[in-house]
């Protein structure tokens, strides 16, 4: 049995892809692996690259842009987890989730299956991310967005408040990122799941395209009893492209995964004033950047005179 499975989702990201695949296959230390790569529909010769630089790696060459989740699924089931997370008799310990924009150091993917192997009730895990400015990515030990910590993200009070253990829970702004600790999630960028954590929540969630799938998988698999940590004893470097980050589409997919969560786990069981103000709060930004969108591909106003969009 392998010790782990690295799938890795692309879509136009080829140098980076390079880079990534690269660092993973400089690894050292005593631990197993294979590689797939899901493309998804690129048009920049992502596959020609992995195909010519990289033939020790497994191409899974989707024919269409199915998002993140639909594209880590098929690699998750191409390392032997059945469509409902069943481990097939080839299946790895560990899966890890890997964005294409990380670059590993030597020692990463062997001691994140120590971290695992002395934490057996870690479901999953994560790194400690940060940005190639040496700041730390946010994203990497976060709280489930709940209804009142949403509140405190959308009203601003987790950037005026970091250090507040309230306030600053959407991002664990409160806590020295050099301290190993639970957290609700990890995020996809580069999450280690338990091969018996996957049995038991599944693969991830189809109806998310991109952002939102890493925290509903995150909550499933504590959901059946696991542990979620961040350990800071690894450093990944995440270069997080700028474009696709600040793009209409990126923003749009933003909202639409915090209304999937919310609608999904908390709902039913928000008081109507709250519910109220959360649904709110998610579609002003949302329909906003839906519109800035719909007038982009009709730069035009009903006057006949170009609109900026």
């Amino acid at each position: 049995m392998l010790d782990l499975a690295i799938v890795i989702v692309n879509y136009n990201t080829r140098d980076l892809l390079r880079n990534c695949l690269k660092s993973v296959f400089d690894s050292r230390g005593d631990v197993s692996f294979t590689v797939v790569v899901v493309d998804n529909a690129s048009t920049d010769g992502s596959p020609e690259m992995v195909r010519a630089e990289f033939p020790q790696v497994e191409l899974i060459e989707s024919t269409v842009n199915g998002g993140f989740a639909y594209a880590n699924n098929l690699g998750l089931k191409q390392v032997g987890f059945a469509s409902d997370g069943t481990p097939q008799a080839d299946a790895p310990r560990y899966a890890l989730l890997l964005n294409p924009d990380t670059e590993l150091p030597p020692t990463a993917l062997a001691n994140m299956v120590a971290f695992m192997d002395a934490h057996p009730d870690a479901g999953a895990a994560g790194p400690k991310l940060v940005l190639t400015n040496g700041a730390l990515d946010l994203a990497c030990r976060r709280s489930f967005p709940t209804p009142a910590v949403s509140f405190y993200r959308m009203a601003g009070l987790s950037k005026l408040f970091p250090r507040h253990p309230v306030f600053g829970r959407y991002n664990m702004t409160f806590v020295d990122p050099d301290r190993q600790i639970e957290v609700d999630s990890v995020v996809g960028a580069f999450m280690m799941v338990r091969r018996e954590a996957i049995a038991q929540a599944g693969l991830l969630d189809e109806t998310y395209f991109m952002y939102g799938e890493d925290l509903d998988w995150a909550y499933q698999i504590k959901a059946h009893g696991w542990k979620i940590y961040y350990n800071p004893a690894v450093t990944v470097t995440h270069v997080k492209r700028a474009a696709s980050r600040h793009s209409l589409k990126a923003r749009i997919e933003f909202y639409r995964a915090m209304d999937i969560f919310y609608r999904k786990y908390y709902a039913a069981r928000t008081p109507i004033w709250l519910h109220a103000l959360v649904v709110t709060g998610i579609n002003i930004p949302w329909r906003y950047y839906q519109l800035r969108a719909l007038l982009k591909r009709n730069p035009q106003n009903h006057n006949g005179k170009e609109v900026d969009g």
